[in-house]
């Protein structure tokens, strides 16, 4: 809905320069940033920001506010700036502190750093995917939550993308799935200004990009100039008023406008130095030797955001009152949903597997969503186009489709980059724990993705199946070698590899329980051994990331770790193997303590004294087994352990013939064992 506003072109074209003169100044000062995004997109942002959207400065987490991404994060001073003057709490001091050391101005947005910034971009194209997803979800609470006349969720997401972003493959997957899924509360403005870093994107990106869209099923329109703030005004109006389509809107722009660069690829990066700062505040008509300087005219327009956005959430928050007295069962609903509370005895709806047989782990994690699924509503995902394979759907969730937003299976389709930044929307949107599978080998197709589910901060959850050449025929173009080692070499990401059907439960408990951070769980596609948890360890030790699973013989030689001979260390499908081998050199009076691995991340995170206890630094004969490249092993083994691992790639052949072949059996691991003991 528009925004009640007498229109003042004098006043708009002020508050514009404004936004436009403190991006040259924080630009400057930094001598470094990106002025040519902010000086030209500045009156698209100034529209949206003070006619359309609905937000309260006093508290950016408010449910229902439009969301504003800038997929182009390199122009953020647009974003700071608005920031600051509509009253959010970002002061004059840190845009003055642009890009400098623990500000809250840094080079690209980050949304656990600024308030008022909704999700960290700068990789071209993932805004564009994580406003997808954010729609997804906020489709989702709609059509689970509103009723007839109580329209909970009605908010927009918005956002300015870039040439850059339009190139990238991770926009054109979202927006395929945008449009396939009709997701009428999209709506982007491309700030079309022809300009790229190397020089006029006619170097190597020439297609129609409006036809393009339309035949991803969105709606689409031109603004031929960019400065003309009554036909933003209308693209916008015409946007919101199409209900069965995402909106591009193609909006004419200079880059750099007002610079003596504006229109050429200097204007994209370089700071334009002190004589082109006064030269460009010449051509707005602006003072040439104040910096930060905000008119109190301006400012109090902008401001008046605040009394505004106060009204909005007030109204909001007494249309929840009366839904909740009317729809009570909802209403609670709705506020423990909102409030990221978990039901309180969720946890007991966790299978035991206490009478299970031998499975794959994917297996065992199907069964998990299942069991959690009826008790956790908030609880949605889905596959890329392997929902079958990964067990990931949720019997008698239905399908999330247009029409049908309220079905909790989501069809990615074979688009596993933006099924990655689809989460981070859905979990940034709020109220939902979302997740998504596909084969391991994929999870390079998602990467950046996860990389900046990391950095932002969300609870997203990744069921990655066929973790290792156990897989099989398929051969090593589907067997995941490196990806271990890769995806745990991303800060704040936890890789859990469970080692049977227990372990799994465990495993899904911890990535529930991660609010602000994501899991990947890395499962099996073949069957693994159940462990006997009345015999070995049971399977809560996962809670510290490793732990002793089988200790060494009481009959061997000496006392406490001065009878521990050997150390196993093993992960997933290989824990089982371990077991084995020790049984063996057991009977051979070679006492082996075996220490399943399945998280390294929280190992790490646990006491010294924990982490000693687990391996004795005393004990220096260790073997770790893991089908996966050797790295970040050696720091566990030591000097005089070892590793079985794969230094190669796999080989297409039934599952087991390829573990055997490739030194995963138990004759490989007693050959290491007695090796490392002579």
């Amino acid at each position: 809905m528009q925004q009640e506003t007498n229109l003042n072109p004098e006043l708009d074209q002020l508050c514009i320069n404004t936004i436009r003169a403190l991006t040259l100044d924080a630009v400057q000062k930094a001598n470094s940033g990106h002025p040519g995004l902010p000086l030209g997109a500045a009156p698209m942002a100034y529209v949206l920001w003070t006619r359309f959207m609905h937000y309260n400065p006093r508290n950016p987490k408010w449910e229902n506010r439009d969301r504003f991404l800038l997929s182009a994060g390199h122009g953020c001073m647009l974003l700071y700036s608005l920031l600051h003057l509509t009253g959010y709490d970002l002061s004059l001091d840190e845009i003055k502190n642009f890009r400098q050391w623990e500000s809250k101005t840094p080079g690209h947005p980050e949304n656990v750093l600024t308030p008022g910034v909704e999700i960290t971009t700068g990789p071209l194209g993932q805004g564009f995917a994580n406003g997808v997803g954010m729609a997804m979800g906020a489709a989702h609470l709609a059509a689970k939550f509103n009723q007839k006349d109580f329209s909970l969720i009605d908010h927009y997401i918005y956002a300015i993308v870039s040439d850059g972003d339009l190139m990238e493959g991770v926009a054109s997957e979202a927006a395929s799935l945008a449009g396939h899924l009709k997701l009428g509360k999209l709506i982007y403005l491309y700030d079309d200004n022809h300009v790229t870093i190397e020089g006029f994107t006619d170097l190597a990106f020439s297609e129609n990009v409006p036809k393009r869209f339309e035949a991803y099923g969105w709606h689409t329109s031109t603004v031929e100039d960019g400065n003309d703030t009554a036909a933003i005004d209308a693209a916008v109006r015409d946007a919101q008023s199409v209900g069965d389509r995402p909106s591009l809107i193609s909006v004419k722009t200079i880059i750099g406008y007002g610079m003596p660069t504006a229109g050429t690829r200097k204007a994209h990066s370089d700071p334009p130095g002190e004589d082109a700062v006064r030269e460009a505040k010449r051509h707005l008509g602006w003072p040439e030797d104040k910096q930060f300087y905000i008119p109190d005219e301006a400012l109090a327009h902008f401001r008046e955001a605040i009394d505004r956005g106060a009204k909005s959430e007030t109204e909001w928050d007494a249309l929840v009152k009366n839904y909740s007295e009317k729809h009570a069962e909802l209403g609670e609903l709705w506020r423990s949903t909102m409030s990221g509370e978990l039901p309180e005895d969720w946890e007991k709806h966790l299978p035991s597997f206490d009478d299970a047989e031998a499975m794959a782990t994917r297996v065992a994690s199907g069964k998990v969503i299942n069991a959690l699924a009826p008790h956790m509503p908030m609880l949605i995902g889905g596959s890329a186009d392997l929902g079958v394979s990964n067990n990931t759907d949720i019997k008698d969730g239905g399908s999330f489709e247009a029409g049908s937003y309220d079905g909790r299976i989501i069809h990615f389709g074979v688009r596993e980059h933006a099924m990655g930044a689809t989460l981070t929307g859905m979990s940034l949107n709020g109220g939902l724990i979302p997740y998504g599978g596909t084969f391991m080998t994929f999870s390079d197709y998602m990467r950046p993705s996860i990389r900046l589910a990391c950095l932002s901060e969300v609870q997203a959850i990744y069921v990655f199946t066929h973790d290792s050449v156990g897989l099989g025929e398929d051969g090593p173009t589907h067997q995941p070698i490196e990806h271990l080692a890769a995806l745990r070499a991303i800060p704040h990401l936890f890789v859990i590899r469970p080692a049977d059907v227990h372990e799994v439960r465990e495993a899904w408990r911890l990535a529930i329980l991660r609010r602000h951070a994501p899991t990947a769980l890395a499962l099996t596609r073949q069957k693994v051994p159940l462990i006997d948890r009345k015999k070995f360890a049971s399977a809560e030790g996962l809670r510290h990331g490793g732990y002793i699973l089988a200790e060494a013989d009481e009959a061997g030689n000496g006392s406490g770790n001065d009878r521990i001979k050997l150390i196993l260390i093993a992960t997933g499908s290989e824990v089982s193997l371990a077991l084995q081998a020790r049984e063996q050199l057991q009977g051979d009076g070679i006492t082996s303590r075996v220490v399943s691995m399945p998280c390294i991340e929280l190992f790490e995170e646990q006491s010294q004294d924990y982490r000693d206890e687990v391996l004795p630094p005393n004990v220096t004969a260790r073997l770790a087994i893991e089908a996966g490249v050797r790295q970040g092993w050696d720091r566990y083994v030591g000097p005089k352990g070892d590793v079985i691992c794969l230094d190669r790639f796999g080989a297409s052949a039934p599952g087991d013939v390829a573990l055997k072949h490739l030194g995963f059996n138990v004759e490989n691991i007693l050959k290491y064992a007695r090796t490392i003991l002579k």
